[in-house]
């Protein structure tokens, strides 16, 4: 069964749902396949607009990073950066987790509807870690520099409602996937060869920016991949105890 699902819905939306749950890690091979069904809907003169959805409890919890080395993430990162590169609007519905690359994977979409008791966090330095999927500039370019700072720095989670109060998410419904549908619905509504053209020029600086990002994170993150940090970073998250570092 594919981990990655299309189907086309009523007024020009297409559904993409991941279904990995109830987690739904990514790792390369499911952004492969997420980043080829995206870029198939551009060739698709009937879908004017995509919805990126969800199986199961949370969105997105993050990557599943075992076994992966420096080379490992970067070819992660090679498939992340082709989601920023489509021409269809993406609506994301997050329910439950989008957490440390489950956010960095929101935050590729044009816009994000949360459920109010969403959680979405850039948890990487609670994990001894460095941010990655091109948050380095997603994040502040939502919230502010000033917000962004705060919340790597911390690595605090966000609910939906506070989400929505400081830009993170475009608004809140008990029913998120519902509200991304409509939402995907009236842009498809509109000229179909206005909208991506409009799109092109909104993110051109976006996509210059995440390229070079992305870079930057993998070296970043592939540096601490060995710590002790890191290692008691993880051991700590499953464990649900605080972690001890030692900046080693």
């Amino acid at each position: 069964m594919s981990d990655v699902v299309l189907e086309t819905v009523a007024g020009r939306v297409a559904l993409v749902e991941l279904r990995r749950p109830p987690n739904n890690f990514f790792d390369e091979a499911l952004l492969t396949e997420l980043a080829d069904a995206l870029l198939g809907v551009d060739e698709e003169k009937d879908i004017g607009a995509v919805v990126l959805c969800a199986q199961g409890k949370h969105f997105c919890a993050g990557a599943d990073l075992r076994g992966v080395g420096a080379a490992g993430i970067r070819r992660v990162y090679r498939q992340a950066f082709r989601l920023f590169s489509g021409r269809t609007p993406v609506v994301a519905a997050v329910q439950g987790g989008a957490i440390g690359g489950g956010l960095g994977l929101a935050l590729s979409a044009d816009f994000r509807i949360a459920a109010p008791r969403a959680r979405l966090t850039a948890n990487f330095a609670k994990l001894g870690f460095h941010q990655g999927f091109g948050l380095s500039v997603t994040l502040p370019r939502l919230v502010g520099p000033q917000r962004a700072q705060e919340l790597l720095y911390t690595g605090r989670s966000v609910s939906g409602e506070e989400a929505a109060a400081i830009g993170l998410c475009d608004s809140v419904a008990e029913d998120p996937r519902e509200a991304a549908v409509e939402l995907a619905a009236r842009i498809a509504a509109s000229a179909p060869l206005s909208v991506p053209s409009i799109r092109a020029t909104l993110r051109r600086s976006l996509v210059a920016e995440v390229s070079a990002a992305l870079d930057l994170e993998a070296s970043a993150q592939a540096a601490l991949l060995g710590t002790d940090d890191f290692a008691e970073g993880i051991a700590a998250s499953i464990a649900k105890r605080p972690p001890n570092f030692v900046g080693s």
